[in-house]
């Protein structure tokens, strides 16, 4: 059971990774979702 669940998560992770492209692409995505949460706070 453990590993159909580390499975996923490392098949979420590379899909994650896939959508960002670059490393500054994920910089940006990062900040876009610390920005929601921040605003999704107040």
């Amino acid at each position: 059971m453990a590993t159909k669940i580390l499975a996923a998560l490392a098949l979420l992770g590379c899909f994650a990774l896939a959508g960002c492209n670059t490393v500054a692409g994920a910089g940006e995505d990062i900040s876009r979702a610390g920005g929601a949460i921040t605003r999704s706070a107040k």
